[in-house]
């Protein structure tokens, strides 16, 4: 890929992804967009770069290009302290204490559905253990429509629901009546709690009119330089309300100086 052909890419996904592809990430880069030269049987990146950016291939191409460039990682019950923090801390007090009968949930960077449906099992779990009649919905999004796609599907191979407890295996999922195909899906009534969309995060405005008490937006700041992070938190917390709780990923360094928050436990923020 030559310097011209890079920038260009570069400045296309650091604009519209906020991705950070700095020098160092060359490679990778060619790496992950090799695959899209063979399927088109393109020769070159050159001819990629000017194929993408052309009327006819923008329209095609672009949605493989951000699938591609994105990193779409996630699991059932992944950093698993965030839902034990909410079944033993957060949902006593929104339910318990302040009598809240409407919980809004949002998945944020929800990628193919594993955290978005967690979090659907998590909130059934406590309705049942602790006899109390609640509602909840969650909105799970994503920039990329592939995944969204599989998410909403809610089908998922034995092996990426190695994570989920057996007793929730069987209340909410369903094995496929093939055997050899090995998959399992979440069942409808699951399912229904949750709806996918397809959002930008670095859209200058986000289009979801509820205030949303817990906000999941894990692993995603790291991609994002100091400016743009600051950006989109600004933007997140236009739909916190006051009370509500934002979860990160426990590697994630972001800086809440200029936020009006409160660290309550690891990685987990309240808005004051």
């Amino acid at each position: 890929m030559n310097p011209e052909t890079f920038l260009r890419f570069k400045e296309f996904i650091e604009g519209t992804l906020g991705i950070k592809i700095p020098p160092s990430k060359k490679v990778m880069l060619e790496s992950r967009l090799a695959k899209r030269l063979r399927a088109l049987r393109m020769n070159n990146y050159e001819d990629y770069c000017s194929y993408v950016f052309s009327a006819e291939g923008f329209e095609r191409e672009i949605q493989q290009l951000i699938d591609v460039v994105t990193t779409n990682e996630t699991d059932f019950f992944r950093e698993p302290a965030h839902f034990e923090y909410i079944s033993e801390v957060l949902l006593p007090d929104l339910v318990g204490r302040q009598g809240l009968r409407d919980i809004n949930i949002w998945s944020v960077a929800a990628s193919t559905g594993q955290e978005a449906y967690t979090l659907a099992m998590v909130m059934e779990e406590y309705k049942k253990k602790h006899s109390v009649q609640f509602s909840y919905n969650i909105l799970g999004t994503d920039i990329s429509e592939t995944v969204l796609r599989v998410a909403g599907a809610g089908i998922y191979t034995e092996h990426q629901g190695r994570n989920i407890p057996p007793a929730y295996l069987k209340r909410y999922c369903l094995r496929s009546r093939n055997p050899e195909q090995k998959t399992i899906r979440l069942k409808p009534e699951l399912r229904d709690r949750v709806m996918f969309r397809r959002l930008n995060l670095m859209d200058s405005s986000y289009p979801v009119r509820k205030l949303y008490h817990i906000v999941f937006c894990r692993n995603v700041f790291i991609y994002f330089d100091r400016p743009t992070q600051k950006k989109v938190l600004d933007r997140l917390m236009d739909h916190i309300p006051s009370g509500g709780h934002l979860f990160m990923g426990h590697s994630e360094n972001i800086g809440q100086s200029h936020l009006a928050v409160k660290t309550v436990a690891s990685a987990v923020y309240r808005k004051e």
